[in-house]
């Protein structure tokens, strides 16, 4: 994984077009890139090829998971996991004890994914969709400074690449 930089947005845009009805401009992007002290975003590569990306927005207290998206030749290999345990990790190291996001309510597959990194549905933000009027769930994960937290993404860090038990000791 590496930083998202303006070379990348070619394959990002084309990602970005076949999992989002209404996907990011080029100008948004740019927009969010240039805003280098309060945002990060990230891209994961195979042989030099984009295949995702992820992007959080960091506030006092909290981040903000942006986007996340897979290409869909890619699903199954967990690369949507390690973008978001990367820019949480991210998100801790500047001291976010809050994070959140919004997700599509019939994207099952991200709400599970999100799930096991601990967030929980605390709302629902009707018609947040625009282009199809679908509501959005409002997920987060709170006192994500705390050593149970930690621990968590120490197992999910563990089973995504092959380090032991996934236990601090």
């Amino acid at each position: 994984m590496t930083r998202m930089r303006r070379r990348h947005l070619r394959r990002v845009l084309s990602i970005e077009a076949r999992v989002y009805p209404r996907p990011w401009s080029t100008s948004l992007f740019l927009s969010e890139l240039a805003q280098r002290t309060t945002r990060t975003y990230l891209v994961a590569r195979h042989d030099g090829e984009v295949v995702g990306y992820a992007g959080m927005m960091f506030l006092p207290q909290e981040s903000h998971v942006t986007n996340i998206a897979v290409d869909p030749d890619w699903h199954g290999y967990k690369i949507g996991s390690r973008l978001l345990l990367k820019i949480i990790t991210e998100s801790l190291a500047r001291g976010s004890d809050r994070l959140s996001l919004e997700v599509r309510v019939s994207n099952s597959a991200a709400q599970m994914m999100y799930e096991k990194f601990g967030f929980s549905v605390v709302g629902v933000r009707k018609g947040y969709y625009i282009e199809t009027n679908e509501d959005a769930y409002v997920m987060v994960v709170d006192n994500a400074l705390s050593n149970e937290y930690r621990e968590l993404l120490a197992g999910i860090r563990a089973r995504l690449y092959g380090l032991g038990d996934g236990s601090t000791r």
